[in-house]
């Protein structure tokens, strides 16, 4: 009796233990390599590596001939600056071998035991090795003119009943058992990197059961995000804007541990198919160093020749990458993806066609980096800077101070008189942020279980607020008294895509609102839209002091769901109090008919509005004024067409002035338009509005000079 209360017992925890979880697991100790590295190398190396050879003693014995050495590939990765290599050999296209010695018949196995080579090799530089494996047997004859790549018949044999390793089901059974076999044999096996996913495998507890024996171990999935697995991978697609940014490959968030693999000679196969394929190095360079930027791991697949040598361009790459990754590893190694889940300036579009990334150091949350991969077309960078108070940018390569400015909350570097071909790098140090109110209490209209308004209010990374998908959804802060309000900023959680856009789940139109005391709100104080973009929305606001404050979202870009990370009220930005006002962008205005967009280089700030083509189509600024009295308006816009496209200047609903903005001769073509208008001590409203059916040009921002007192 006493024994079998034991066995129920050891049943039951048995039970617990292969019981896969409900939601990613976050946070296991095993994962703590992975989310210390940057990047990886992925080779796709085989059988089926040119030249092709069908017989596994036959390819083995040109393996050894031909030079092969794990500490080549070891000093390779390490070129790359990766910290761990991916070996897909038993591949699904390249002829199922395994590069050891096997005890399970049914595919290429191996005398010589590259696998573990390979991983004592990787092990003494400080570097892991994990293992490919497949679940799909639909190439199993691919390439051959006759015969199998998979033997059925002796796998029968060894287990003892008839199994087709030609169906998934029978591929399953024979792949399963390697895992036992690998995690036996090798005990400093990293992990598994799969291929999809197998019901047989998951019928008999799989990952569970690698967690219990090799509990250091960690499991990567591709291209399905299975909760119970360590991390999702990736292959990192094209047609996005940057060629080299990779919204679109991501289908999860962070702080899921989330990895985009591909390839470094973009053409030919993901293994060596027998040419001197090139390596495009701005591409490549800019995947790598954006992935970095989001803490996304970049899993760089090269195709290693029989022998394990690189064919020269891409031998060539490494070494180049070796110097070049050196001098700016600062600003990647021990950093997390900045401007958004972990802190740090706002990475994306910036000025005059600006692109690129931030990274946040680790152990030090007010040392920054900012990664400018496409340079603007001048010689000044402006970006939000999120509440940082900045004290100094340095040019991280030579160590040169670079002079700034900090104002309305954006920070501007200017004299660069040359900007690296692939990633000029600054160094910024801050003393902290600035001017965001604390003690803020938030809540929602709606909320998913488990997803209430304070979990967007309460730093923690691992929590959000979800909306429920609702339209309107409002998210209401209450700063406890009456305080100063300047601009409003929230981070929504990064499942959402850019490209393609009906892929997003972000906000697009918007209204605040205020109230002394929270029921009576009144007129909005702002409406308009934000972009489709990545990292922190800032809603900036002329300075009103109140109690509550309210963000209501009005519209969406691709999807309703709405999910927020964090958000807050800024009471001042960062480096001093509230500006006067003298640049006010479009995209922040009020825009009636139209959209705010950043598809077209030049813009300064995060985008410009495209109104529509219709007549009355305007765009509304709200202007402060120190005075009353003259101010100067320069207006910047770009007409793409050789169509002029005038507009009524109205200021306060008075009278009209007409402008008259003739085509630049390309929508990237930007200029300036300069006129006077009468402005009332305090707030004001400058309306541009379109007065054909050819609509407004595109607007990018008014700057505002006052000229004294009337």
């Amino acid at each position: 009796m006493k024994r079998t209360a034991t066995l129920a017992v050891l049943a039951l925890l048995l039970g617990l233990l292969t019981a896969a979880p409900a939601r990613a697991d976050l946070q296991h100790p095993r994962q703590a390599f992975l989310r210390n590295s940057i990047a990886g190398l992925f080779l796709h190396w085989g059988e089926r590596t040119s030249p092709q050879h069908t017989s596994c003693s036959a390819w083995e014995a040109d393996v050894t001939n031909g030079g092969w050495s794990a500490s080549y590939w070891v000093n390779e990765a390490k070129k790359l600056h990766a910290q761990y290599i991916v070996l897909a050999t038993f591949h699904s296209r390249l002829g199922y071998a395994r590069p050891y010695p096997s005890e399970i018949p049914g595919s290429c196995r191996t005398t010589r035991d590259f696998l573990g080579e390979l991983i004592d090799a990787a092990d003494a530089q400080g570097l892991k090795v994990i293992n490919y494996m497949t679940d799909d047997p639909q190439w199993h004859n691919e390439g051959l003119s006759s015969g199998d790549w998979l033997n059925s018949s002796a796998f029968s044999g060894y287990v003892g009943h008839s199994v087709d390793l030609t169906t998934r089901d029978g591929f399953g059974e024979f792949s399963y058992l390697q895992f036992f076999e690998q995690m036996k044999r090798y005990p400093k096996l990293a992990g598994f990197w799969i291929d999809n996913d197998n019901a047989y495998w998951e019928r008999n507890d799989l990952y569970a059961k690698i967690y219990q024996q090799r509990p250091d171990m960690t499991i990567s999935n591709n291209n399905e995000d299975t909760p119970i697995m360590d991390m999702i991978s990736n292959e990192q697609k094209t047609g996005m804007t940057p060629s080299y940014d990779y919204p679109q490959a991501v289908y999860t968030a962070l702080p899921r541990l989330i990895e985009a693999d591909f390839k470094l000679p973009t053409g030919g196969p993901w293994w060596y198919g027998g040419s001197d394929q090139a390596v495009d190095r701005k591409l490549t360079l800019g995947r790598l160093i954006t992935n970095a930027g989001s803490s996304v791991k970049a899993l760089m697949a090269e195709t290693a020749m029989v022998n394990g040598r690189f064919p020269a361009q891409q031998a060539d790459f490494n070494n180049f990458a070796n110097t070049y990754l050196s001098a700016i590893w600062e600003s990647l190694g021990g950093t997390e993806g900045g401007g958004y889940m972990f802190g740090g300036l706002k990475p994306g579009f910036w000025n005059n066609g600006a692109h690129g990334v931030t990274t946040i150091a680790k152990n030090d949350p007010d040392r920054h980096y900012v990664h400018v991969l496409t340079p603007p077309s001048g010689s000044t960078l402006s970006l939000r800077d999120n509440g940082y108070r900045i004290t100094s940018v340095t040019n991280l390569r030579t160590g040169a101070p670079v002079a700034f400015t900090q104002s309305g909350g954006t920070l501007t570097l200017s004299g660069i008189s040359s900007w690296d071909t692939y990633d000029t790098v600054f160094k910024v140090i801050s003393s902290g942020r600035q001017g965001i109110h604390t003690g803020v209490t938030l809540s929602a209209s709606s909320s998913t279980s488990g997803h209430g308004a304070a979990a967007a209010g309460d730093g923690d990374y691992l929590t959000y607020w979800d909306s429920n998908a609702a339209e309107p959804a409002r998210l209401t802060f209450d700063l406890g008294s009456a305080k100063r309000i300047q601009y409003l900023a929230f981070n929504q959680r990064e499942d959402s895509t850019v490209y393609p856009s009906s892929g997003s789940a972000r906000i697009s139109g918007y209204q605040v609102h205020v109230s002394d005391d929270g029921s009576n709100w009144g007129s909005a104080v702002k409406t308009g839209t934000v972009p489709n973009a990545r990292g922190v929305q800032f809603i900036d606001l002329n300075a009103v002091t109140a109690r509550y404050v309210r963000l209501t979202k009005t519209g969406h870009h691709g999807v309703a769901r709405w999910r927020v990370d964090e958000a807050w009220v800024g009471g001042q930005y960062a480096g001093g109090s509230a500006p006067s006002g003298t640049r006010y962008e479009a995209e922040n205005a009020t825009i009636s008919q139209g959209v705010a967009e950043s598809n077209h280089a030049g813009y300064s700030g995060t985008g410009f509005v495209n109104g529509d083509n219709v007549a009355g189509s305007y765009v509304e600024f709200s202007v402060n004024a120190p005075a009353a009295g003259t101010a100067t308006i320069a207006l910047r816009y770009a007409n793409g067409t050789s169509t002029n496209r005038p507009a009524a200047i109205t200021v306060n609903g008075g009278a009209a002035q007409t402008r008259d903005y003739a085509g630049t001769g390309a929508w990237t073509t930007w200029t300036t338009d300069t006129f006077t208008v009468p402005l009332n001590a305090g707030a004001n409203t400058l309306r541009v509005s379109a007065t054909t059916d050819g609509g407004n040009p595109n607007l990018d921002y008014i700057d505002v000079t006052t000229g004294g007192a009337s």
